[in-house]
């Protein structure tokens, strides 16, 4: 079974019509009835927005599925809502990076009502523009950047109003940072923003934006400071040469440790320590 698609590709193994451009694809999930119900993981090669309407739930949901991302479903129950498919060329000629784009399937965007009105106008406007006879690429892109813009702005409002538990995960990122080495101790490796993101089942780049909000530094930074921190300890602490405190830190070579300590604080590790023993 092919497990790479494009947009014709997708469209007719999913069973929602012919594409009608190489480029797009959108449709109302409510005029698809046949839409295949199940599917084993396959790769696609196109961004997918997918706004989920639940009547029977309070909050409904937005998805990003982005290229070369592997998706799989097993619908339950039918769907009611609207599906944009577009290409990276045509969405990426913007040179945008957003970083929900990123985000793992399992964190979309539980929307407000007033919020889920907004989107659903933008798709169904987009969608209606589609299936006029002659279309235009342009304006059907134009309403898929207005949307991509209020998710960035609906993300940070969910940020908000779940915040006690994304404290949680700041918290816990702390937590797991100030013990990092001791888990490491037997394979030193630098610390990552995926290492964390993984212990607390967060894509990267939502880990990275929790981190960011609520403390106004990124992970990286976080990581910084908290590497300078325990290599100012071992340099004034311990008896360990340069070298011996680069590799228990992760660095694969001595020059690279150094490098590292002199762009954040200014002076060399031997510097540094040659310091302490004169406050000595």
């Amino acid at each position: 079974m092919k497990t790479d698609y494009n947009i014709a590709e997708f469209s007719k193994y999913a069973n929602i019509g012919i594409s009608k451009s190489r480029v797009l694809h959108l449709i109302d999930y409510e005029e698809h009835k046949n839409i295949r119900q199940s599917s084993k993981p396959i790769q696609i090669n196109f961004y997918m927005l997918s706004i989920h309407i639940d009547c029977d739930k309070e909050n409904s949901y937005l998805y990003i599925d982005r290229p070369g991302e592997l998706i799989e479903w097993n619908l339950q129950n039918p769907l009611s809502g609207y599906q944009i498919l577009i290409t990276p060329q045509l969405l990426n000629q913007y040179g945008w990076d957003l970083s929900f784009t990123h985000y793992n399937s399992n964190e979309g965007l539980s929307m407000k009502k007033d919020e889920e009105t907004v989107l659903l106008d933008l798709f169904e406007k987009a969608l209606m523009e589609y299936k006029k006879e002659v279309f235009s690429e342009g304006i059907i892109l134009g309403y898929a950047i207005i949307i991509l813009c209020y998710i960035d702005n609906f993300y940070i409002r969910q940020f908000e109003t779940k915040s006690k538990l994304y404290n949680k995960v700041v918290t816990d990122f702390y937590q797991y940072l100030e013990i990092y080495y001791e888990e490491k101790v037997n394979l030193p490796e630098l610390p990552s923003v995926t290492y964390f993101a993984q212990k607390l089942n967060l894509s990267p780049n939502y880990f990275g934006d929790v981190i960011k909000h609520f403390t106004g530094i990124a992970p990286q930074e976080h990581i910084r400071e908290y590497l300078i921190r325990v290599s100012k300890n071992k340099l004034s602490q311990s008896t360990l040469t340069i070298s011996e405190i680069g590799y228990s830190l992760g660095f694969n070579y001595p020059t690279y440790f150094t490098r590292f300590f002199k762009k954040e604080t200014g002076i060399t590790p031997t510097a540094f320590r040659n310091e302490c023993l004169l406050v000595k």
